[in-house]
């Protein structure tokens, strides 16, 4: 049986948890103590933390070492080379739960959320299971973001993040997995820096299907700028080529829009110079049709939000991603030379 301390379940030296949560953190410190306030809370299954300091240099690391002093429940790594799927590589080979569930540092999970994702583990059917993926924020700008990432009308096929039916589906955000499975599959891949998590669902699909449980809810502190916005869209998008690479079946016209709209961008701005008529009425065709979705998509922002924000918001993850992805290309054809 778990020793019980200070009214927790802690598991003793000879007893595993049930669930071993992982949480990779890197400067973290405005949202770490949320973060594993809403974890640590848990009830309905014996668990451990194993937080994985990815190289902070906020303070996040002092915090972390404090918490884990008081409680018997957390483990901090330090893994100083900033890496996620190595974090969560580093995480999954301290891990003693039969189930692996994913926190990310700068979210919030509500009471239930471990029991339930074990529970529909424990059914048998699914080899992943996720959770909705709720944007949330605190300045304006922010706020207008997380009515953008919240919208089906900005985010498309990438339903976690409005879904409120179960469905089965291609990728599950921080999902929950049998460790066991995925120490079969390796872990992460190292290779893949960006889309690590997409990469490894491609994989564990063989193996069975994922589930979006959209009761399962994560709320997800979302970038507060449209600069930090525009450069994880970056990001998000140069990881894709790869992951296409490896997994051509998982490409989507999703996928393929924002690149081609970079492309036409950039063929409006070089017939620009030689017909500005024609080149700013192709410029001008996008900027209409983006402004009529912002202001479709203004009718649901969040109270506090800063209307102006939003079409700039789509702008930034459109353009960022697109560009992101033919970054991805140059980076596949340096590697193939």
């Amino acid at each position: 049986m778990p020793e019980r301390r200070a009214g927790w379940d802690v598991p003793g030296p000879d007893v595993s948890p049930q669930v071993t949560v992982v949480v990779p953190a890197r400067n973290e410190v405005s949202t770490i103590d949320t973060c594993l306030d809403s974890v640590l809370v848990q009830e309905g299954v014996t668990f451990e933390v194993v937080v994985v300091d990815n190289g902070s240099t906020d303070g996040t690391t002092e915090k972390l070492l404090d918490r884990a002093a008081r409680d018997p429940r957390m483990t901090v790594l330090r893994h100083p080379t900033p890496s996620i799927p190595a974090s969560l590589n580093a995480a999954l080979g301290a891990a003693r739960g039969t189930w692996l569930v994913r926190v990310d540092a700068h979210s919030v999970i509500p009471q239930g959320y471990l029991a339930r994702a074990v529970a529909r583990l424990e059914e048998g059917r699914w080899a992943g299971v996720g959770g909705r993926k709720t944007a949330v924020a605190r300045t304006p700008a922010g706020r207008a973001i997380a009515t953008v990432l919240n919208s089906p009308l900005a985010v498309g096929g990438s339903s976690y993040h409005y879904a409120t039916a179960e469905a089965v589906v291609d990728h599950i955000p921080f999902g929950a997995y049998l460790t066991a499975a995925v120490r079969e599959l390796g872990g992460w891949d190292e290779d893949v820096p960006n889309n690590e998590d997409f990469e490894f669902d491609q994989r564990i699909r063989r193996r069975g299907e994922l589930l979006l449980d959209p009761d399962l809810e994560i709320a997800w502190n979302t970038r507060e700028s449209l600069r930090d916005l525009f450069r994880q869209y970056r990001r998000y998008g140069r990881g894709k080529p790869l992951v296409a690479r490896r997994h051509p079946e998982s490409l989507h016209p999703r996928h393929v829009a924002p690149p081609l709209l970079v492309l036409w961008l950039g063929g409006s701005a070089a017939v620009s110079l030689r017909h500005p008529r024609l080149g700013g009425a192709a410029a001008l065709a996008y900027v209409l049709a983006v402004s009529a979705l912002g202001a479709v998509i203004a009718r649901h922002a969040q109270p506090g939000a800063d209307r102006r924000v939003i079409p700039a918001a789509v702008v930034a993850m459109q353009v960022g991603w697109g560009l992101g992805f033919w970054q991805g290309v140059g980076d596949l054809a340096r590697r193939r030379r």
